[in-house]
Order: structure tokens, then C-alpha cells, then sequence
């Protein structure tokens, strides 16, 4: 059975532009990394319990926020890991100052036998849809895509 994760993004527009809300992965491993290593808010989840229910408290838990309003279904998309995440959007609004992550604790330096701890997100920022496929994770850009597809908005021009 593949790992379950479920995730909530946030959208919203401005001036006729819609963006959305990522996350940057904390700890060291990410520390360096930009194109590419943002996320969805997201968490893995149990069998039994609710996929939305999951979303909504790893969104809390990872920006600091309770998530309120109407949830839009997105899919499950296959992760290139071979995890399966369970999305919805929210449209909101985000004060990025109140921003504040959980944190979770990991062996640092590599076999130190010291735990450190780190933020499970370091940062979060709005993102315009093309600056957004940019940053966002390549498993993640068919989130990216559905909430297009579902708010029937214009695919970004990339070339």
C-alpha cells in the first residue's frame, strides 16, 4: 500500500491574477534548493481517517493558519515516490508575517547522535501560477494544473 498524503492549496486573485500559497520544505537537505522543492501544505495521513480532515491539519500545522471556507476537490496524484497526495483548494487569504511552522526533529549532523530541530516548512509565499510551476515540486505541477482546470482559468504561457 503506498503512503497517503493529503494537502490543501490555497488561492487566491489579485487584479485579475490568480496565485497560490507554497510552502518551502525546512531542515537541511532543503536549505539550498528553490526551483523545484516547494510544496503544497500536506501531510501523510492514516488509514481511516478523513483525507480532507488530514489536509486541513497539516495545513494548520504547517503555516500556523486554520484553514476555513469551501474546499474544492482537485484528485489523487501519483508522486514520482510512488505516494499518492489527496488535494483541495481553498480560496483565502494568507498574511505571510503570520506565517509560523511546526517543527519536527532529525540526527544532525549525519551521525552526530544530536537531534536538532528544524521547521517543517521554513517559509511560505504567494506565487503567480507561472512563477508556481517554477517553484513547485515536478509530482506536484498536476495540482497545479486541476485547480486550472477546475477554476477554468488560463494556462500560463511559458514559452
Amino acid at each position: 500500500m503506498p503512503q497517503r498524503s493529503a494537502g490543501l492549496l490555497m488561492f487566491r486573485r489579485r487584479r485579475g491574477i490568480a496565485e497560490v500559497l507554497l510552502v518551502h520544505p525546512g531542515g537541511p537537505f532543503w536549505t539550498k534548493k528553490d526551483d523545484a522543492a516547494w510544496s503544497i501544505p500536506k501531510g501523510l495521513y492514516e488509514e481511516g481517517e478523513n483525507p480532507l480532515s488530514a489536509a486541513k491539519r497539516e495545513f494548520e500545522e504547517e503555516t500556523g493558519q486554520r484553514p476555513v471556507g469551501t474546499f474544492i476537490e482537485l484528485g489523487v496524484f501519483k508522486q514520482p515516490s510512488g505516494k499518492h497526495v489527496s488535494a483541495w483548494a481553498l480560496e483565502g487569504e494568507f498574511d505571510l508575517a503570520a506565517f509560523k511552522s511546526n517543527t519536527f526533529a532529525m540526527e544532525w549532523p549525519p551521525r552526530s547522535g544530536r537531534l536538532a530541530e528544524f521547521p517543517e516548512a521554513d517559509r511560505a509565499g504567494w506565487f503567480a501560477l507561472k512563477e508556481a510551476f517554477r517553484k513547485i515540486t515536478k509530482g506536484q505541477q498536476p495540482v497545479l494544473n486541476s485547480l486550472i482546470e477546475k477554476l477554468g482559468l488560463p494556462k500560463p504561457d511559458f514559452s
